[in-house]
């Protein structure tokens, strides 16, 4: 489903004619719970960097949303796949900047940088492997999840505009139920193709060459 065919949708089932600027709320905002809340293994991307030694933090990218691996490469070209953390462990674990080595650890320190421990002792390139935020279907025209899982977007978008008519809850309800078959679905997809992803958070990382 292209942008057109869900605009005309969305005030099909409303009955009611929205201005562009609506349609275009209620689109962004299902899109933006949607990419929030599953991993589509379709929207990954991979992207290396450098990291200076005696600097522990390494800026996102601007498109990021969540992280499946981070690896830091030596000089002899050696990975090593950093265990991902919360920032209060990160605090506890190093506690004083002046402690380097090579990284095992990273956390997200704020909304656009990764904080890095032990403190990097020499520059590294690195590797980050994401899911990333797309661009509009509002923009763009077609997307991914358009042609793919246009139910969650269409009802997601639903949802968002019969709230604006304050329309009646059991309206609201049943586009919520719909809306969430349409979740679960997508999760399912996303658990079944990350299900070997041996580098997701939490579980150990090796070191490979």
């Amino acid at each position: 489903m292209d942008y057109t065919a869900l605009t005309t949708n969305i005030q099909d089932i409303c009955e009611t004619t929205f201005t562009a600027d609506v349609l275009a709320m209620f689109t962004q905002q299902a899109e933006e719970k949607i990419y929030n809340s599953v991993q589509i293994p379709a929207l990954r991307k991979n992207v290396t960097g450098t990291i200076s030694s005696n600097n522990k933090y390494l800026t996102m990218p601007t498109d990021f949303l969540w992280s499946y691996s981070l690896a830091v490469i030596s000089a002899a070209d050696v990975y090593t796949y950093l265990i991902n953390k919360d920032v209060n462990f990160m605090r506890e674990a190093y506690p004083n900047p002046s402690d380097k080595g090579v990284p095992k650890h990273y956390a997200y320190f704020d909304d656009d940088t990764f904080i890095l421990g032990p403190t990097p002792e020499t520059s590294y390139d690195t590797e980050l492997h994401y899911g990333y935020y797309p661009e509009s279907i509002v923009t763009a025209g077609t997307t991914w999840l358009g042609e793919n899982f246009d139910s969650a977007l269409l009802n997601g978008a639903l949802i968002e505009a019969i709230r604006f008519m304050k329309g009646e809850p059991d309206v609201v309800a049943m586009y919520e139920s719909l809306y969430a078959q349409s979740i679960t679905l997508l999760k399912n997809l996303g658990d079944g193709k990350l299900r070997e992803d041996a580098y997701r958070s939490g579980q150990v990382r090796t070191t490979v060459s």
